[in-house]
């Protein structure tokens, strides 16, 4: 009887909440695998959400040594996993077409639009300010900055932020699309802006991320860290003089670090913390954010059209986020619906690496507002 006792003491303890999460967890690997939505991340989230909402294992809880609770406090409490990723982001990114093009900082900034109206939507909702920043900064559409702030304002939110914003970045080919059709009229839609490529010298393109980190951080020292990885991992790759640790932060790091990063995000995911009104109603305003952030862009778009006197499309406004490259590649899409022989990539390309940068910095920004000072 003993035996059978321990045999069935797990089961028994497997709660209804902890059992929809495990089901909510094979959902997750299921779009990971079956439909490729954001797969890096979608799939050890999914594995770190079954094992979390295991009963008895301990695995998510530190003190028992457990592997998730570790890598928690290591990376997440530390902050130390968003800011290993952004090294790898910024080796990847090349900043050549905002270079060519620095007008496109403006969409940039555009895009950020949905971060600060959700945060006001939240507060109206009863959230707290901590909570409703977090929230907000769904909007940026950059998982590492999501989380990032979250788990210094609201850790307890963590894991439903996450996923919102992986998921909806994977989601970008389906939320954009139908928000720039409906605010572009046609004639603005096949707006052609010839691409003339000037070239960047080697000194620009390393002065660049120096010169960006010391700006950010004098303006605002809470995104120091965040804008310092990113331009750091840039500035690897630009120097042309450490491509082996150029190709490892790309590659080695970024790999590890994601899985590290998944399967944390994983544990938050909870039964008794993940199920209740407010996860949905964090998913929703994630989502309208999103929407937000690509309404904001395309009516500074439009403006910009209206400004150069019709010569600039607007659908290049909708690249102002931090979706890269995914972004701008909806733009040249949804651009050569309407005209076959119109080509928005590289102008599309700007708006989108300057989204990233704007990203950051607005997630700065949130911060600094918090603890009252720049």
């Amino acid at each position: 009887m003993d035996i059978v006792r321990l045999l069935l003491q797990a089961p028994l303890s497997l709660t209804w909440q902890s059992a929809i999460m495990i089901v909510v967890g094979g959902v997750l690997i299921y779009l990971a695998v079956a439909k490729d939505y954001e797969p890096v991340l979608l799939l050890p989230i999914g594995f770190g959400a079954i094992l979390t909402n295991l009963p008895l294992t301990g695995i998510a809880d530190a003190s028992q040594h457990g592997l998730l609770g570790i890598l928690y406090e290591a990376g997440i409490t530390t902050e130390l996993f968003p800011l290993l990723i952004f090294i790898g982001i910024g080796a990847m990114t090349d900043f050549g077409p905002l270079l060519e093009n620095p007008k496109m900082a403006l969409l940039g900034a555009a895009g950020q639009f949905g971060i600060f109206g959700t945060l006001m939507l939240a507060l109206g909702l009863g959230f707290n300010m901590n909570e409703a920043a977090s929230i907000g900064i769904i909007g940026a559409i950059d998982g590492p900055t999501a989380i990032y702030v979250s788990s210094r304002l609201a850790p307890e939110l963590l894991g439903p932020i996450a996923v919102a914003a992986y998921s909806y970045m994977s989601l970008v080919p389906i939320i954009q699309p139908p928000v720039m059709r409906l605010l572009t009229t046609n004639a603005e839609r096949t707006v052609r802006m010839p691409y003339t490529q000037r070239e960047i010298s080697k000194t620009a393109r390393v002065l660049f991320p120096i010169v960006v980190t010391i700006i950010v951080s004098l303006i605002s020292p809470k995104a120091s860290p965040l804008i310092a990885t990113l331009m750091f991992g840039n500035l690897m790759r630009e120097s042309g003089v450490v491509e082996r640790l150029s190709k490892a932060a790309q590659n080695e790091i970024a790999n590890v670090t994601t899985i590290f990063l998944g399967l944390t995000i994983g544990s938050t995911m909870t039964g008794a913390s993940f199920i209740r009104p407010e996860t949905a109603l964090i998913l929703a305003m994630g989502l309208l954010a999103f929407v937000l952030d690509t309404v904001g862009g395309v009516l500074f778009g439009k403006l910009l059209y209206l400004l150069s006197g019709r010569k600039f499309n607007p659908l290049i406004g909708a690249a102002g986020i931090s979706a890269f490259p995914m972004s701008a590649r909806i733009v040249q899409r949804v651009g050569q619906e309407y005209d076959r022989g119109n080509f928005l990539l590289m102008h599309a390309m700007g708006a989108n690496t300057a989204g990233q940068l704007g990203s950051v910095v607005a997630g700065g920004v949130v911060l600094a507002l918090l603890s009252g000072a720049f």
